[in-house]
């Protein structure tokens, strides 16, 4: 979320306040020079299984599969800042980087068409399987595919005039979402149900906004179980989970079609033609009202339209499909770390009962709750070229899988690290805790260059709409143990939820 300033890529040694230290990461030339493939350190591999027989029951990390902070930093302390993990089962061989200046030296000396890896199985599905083959958007593309079409898309959702039309209707859905928050508490002020599931239906409400041009009517507790709707949330809720088990995991799918497989194409199908079905609700609602706005009276979709049909509907599917579970796990998130911090709540109010037209603690909370607890453990890029990484060769192919995760949480970046500090965010420069101090590549929340996300802006405005909504109506209090974090293609806070809502 902060800007920073980046450093000459010609630069050859790195100079901070913190540090001195030689160049981390660069190009191979020569690579007789560098330590071999093989020496890179990292868990033992075995004929055909490679690296699995560590995760399996009494594998030293099977404790830690779904405890994404604890192996990371386990495998930090192991084996250092560089660890290699073999692939398997058609996936790719890896490196996890822990050093913020190796990452900043890989990833500013990418081409103009980084690839970033993921989604296999989704790709798949928009190239082999889809009806109306040829766009396949911005989650599945690479190359030449995929700058078109980031170029194309990059007006409508990247203009601020745009994005701030929103500001209304998501104000909207965040009193809404309020409302029903308060309907659904029980005589101790807990909310009764799946709170994970309700933090869904509000970003689900929230993107459809953007993504459909409409309200979805997702806060209707009478709506059919086969309804469009209904059906759009659990498909949301299942496909990132479905996604993980076949890209992020050890899959056979590769190989042949397997019973997870099949059932992700019908998923993905399902979702494409019900975003679909939305976005042709919308276009009747805009003939019926007839009229010509202006361009700066026109939203997301309108402009999406405008270029083209498939374009707007292959957009609207990857926002609901990379929208929801992320701002979902980052807000409630956010409300555990002030839940615990009760100072930082009450510092928050205090701001926003002040009706300021700026409110820079709020974003403070936000950027802090994302440096503790991201919704993703890093970045990653299938590197062009060979590298020489912390005086390694990595050879061209490799997956480098930069863990930010770790890195934002180390001491000598961000001083008092396990401490949810807002402040930091807004101290000056002068201060200790000022986070222009750390290196600009330990936190990255929303990625780096031109394959950073897309849906930033949005997804900004909707938590700070929310979490302001929530802090002026809720004192938020945790009754319980720390909240469990658990790994998959994202971090997913799991429950219980012993979040408690008092109103203010």
């Amino acid at each position: 979320m902060a800007a920073f300033k980046l450093k000459p890529l010609f630069s050859l040694t790195s100079v901070s306040k913190n540090f001195f230290r030689t160049v981390a990461a660069c190009p191979a030339t020569d690579i007789s020079q560098l330590k071999p493939w093989s020496e890179v350190p990292g868990p033992s591999s075995l004929p055909f299984i490679g690296q699995m027989h560590h995760f399996f029951p009494k594998g030293e990390f099977y404790e830690l599969i779904e405890k994404p902070s604890e192996l990371f930093t386990k495998m930090l302390d192991r084996y250092g800042t560089i660890v290699k993990m073999k692939g398997n089962f058609g996936m790719a061989d890896g490196v996890l980087l822990f050093d913020p200046e190796a990452s900043a030296q890989v990833l500013r000396s990418e081409n103009w068409f980084p690839v970033r890896p993921g989604f296999e199985s989704l790709d798949y599905y928009r190239k082999h399987k889809k009806e109306n083959k040829g766009t396949n958007g911005l989650l599945t593309d690479q190359g030449e595919a995929w700058k078109q079409f980031r170029s194309t898309v990059n007006p409508p959702l990247l203009q601020p005039k745009t994005i701030r039309l929103y500001s209304a209707v998501l104000d909207e859905v965040a009193q809404d979402m309020v409302t029903r928050m308060k309907s659904l508490r029980d005589a101790d002020n807990r909310i009764q149900g799946k709170f994970d599931m309700e933090m869904n239906v509000w970003s689900l409400e929230s993107i459809g906004v953007v993504a459909l041009g409409r309200r979805l009517n997702c806060f209707n507790r009478v709506l059919p179980p086969d309804s469009p709707e209904m059906k759009l949330i659990q498909l949301v809720h299942d496909i990132f989970k479905m996604a993980n088990e076949l890209d992020f995991k050890p899959s056979l799918w590769r190989y042949y079609s397997t019973r997870k497989f099949r059932k992700a194409m019908k998923m993905y199908k399902e979702q494409e033609d019900t975003a679909r079905y939305f976005v042709d609700k919308t276009i009747e609602e805009l003939q019926k009202q007839g009229g010509k706005k202006s361009d700066d009276e026109k939203g997301v979709l309108e402009k999406l339209l405008e270029i083209n049909k498939d374009v707007a509907v292959i957009m609207a599917s990857d926002m609901l499909f990379a929208g929801v579970d992320t701002t979902s796990n980052t807000i409630t998130a956010t409300l555990y770390l002030l839940a615990l911090n009760q100072e930082k709540q009450d510092k928050l109010r205090e701001e926003l009962s002040s009706q300021q037209e700026k409110r820079p603690y709020l974003k403070a909370c936000l950027k802090e709750s994302l440096r503790m607890m991201p919704v993703v453990a890093g970045n990653a890029r299938t590197i062009d070229k060979e590298y020489n990484i912390l005086g390694y060769h990595v050879p061209k192919g490799t997956q480098v899988s930069f863990l930010h995760q770790c890195m934002s949480m180390m001491e000598e970046y961000y001083p008092r690290p396990k401490e949810y500090l807002p402040e930091r965010w807004i101290v000056p420069k002068d201060d200790p805790l000022y986070h222009g101090n750390a290196h600009p590549f330990a936190y990255m929340p929303f990625g780096f260059g031109v394959r950073s996300c897309i849906g930033r802006r949005i997804a900004e405005l909707e938590l700070e709409s929310f979490l302001a909504r929530l802090i002026q109506n809720f004192k938020v209090e945790w009754d319980g143990p720390p909240v469990n974090v658990t790994s998959a293609s994202l971090n997913y806070i799991v429950g219980p939820f012993n979040f408690i809502f008092k109103d203010v």
